[in-house]
């Protein structure tokens, strides 16, 4: 039996521009088991961006509850919550958000420094996930000597690297080519075949198809919740032998 990962119980957000109230989140109710793959999709100005940073811990609910393993979200300070964001969450952005200057390895040493682990674990740990990723002889390349999809793949390795709960991606395919965003699709289905959680976020039909579940998000409120009868496999993602030798 799966159990709750994340559950959201009449979620609402305002945001108060001047005299102005922005209703983000209208009343969202939602959960995810672990060991699910979601995609939370809808257009511009839908509200799933904000959703994302609830899920993220970036932000807190106005009013309802966020139980994310159990616990209540919303009674956490700032330092609970960065512990959250920091040892249960991996996230993973459309801007990569690398360090110029360090390598990929260093890159994802990151999360172990601020969770204070020793140094020769940290670089055991970082060279593990960038094996994971297919990223194994580039260690020590800087961002700008990898391709788009091979700095997608060391962020995607941080995010990894602390072994989180829940891997949340912001539109992960938003600055690459389609061929290389299918090779990092396919990547995450393999991770979601690990047993990893994940929840990606897009505005992108053909993105959304790679999850098991689909959640639509209009005005705020949840406009449609189904299992995907039809996800891409990470099989039909592949355009060619070439495309997986590209950016491995």
């Amino acid at each position: 039996m799966k159990h709750p990962l994340i559950v959201l119980e009449n979620v609402t957000k305002v945001y108060r521009l001047g005299a102005e109230e922005v209703h983000a989140l209208r009343g969202i109710s939602l959960r995810i088991d672990a060991n699910e793959y979601v995609a939370i999709m809808g257009p511009s100005g839908s509200g799933k961006s904000t959703l994302m940073h609830i899920l993220g811990c970036l932000d807190t609910p106005t009013s309802g509850r966020y139980l994310f393993r159990g616990q209540d979200v919303s009674r956490l300070d700032d330092d609970e919550l960065a512990r959250i964001r920091n040892r249960e969450i991996g996230f993973v952005f459309q801007t990569f958000n690398l360090l110029p200057r360090a390598t990929a390895l260093k890159n994802v040493e990151l999360p172990l420094i601020y969770a204070g682990v020793p140094a020769e674990e940290r670089r055991r740990r970082a060279r593990q996930a960038l094996e994971a990723v297919g990223l194994g002889n580039r260690l020590f390349h800087r961002p700008n000597e990898l391709s788009g999809g091979q700095r997608q793949r060391v962020a995607i390795a941080r995010a990894l690297v602390i072994e989180p709960s829940l891997i949340l991606a912001d539109e992960p395919t938003g600055n690459l080519d389609t061929a290389t965003g299918n090779d990092i699709m396919r990547l995450f289905t393999e991770l979601w075949q690990r047993g990893n959680t994940l929840v990606i976020v897009t505005h992108e039909e053909h993105v959304a198809r790679y999850a098991r579940r689909i959640v639509r998000i209009r005005d705020g409120l949840i406009e449609d919740d189904a299992l995907n009868p039809t996800p891409i496999s990470g099989q039909k993602a592949l355009q060619s032998t070439d495309d997986a030798e590209r950016i491995a």
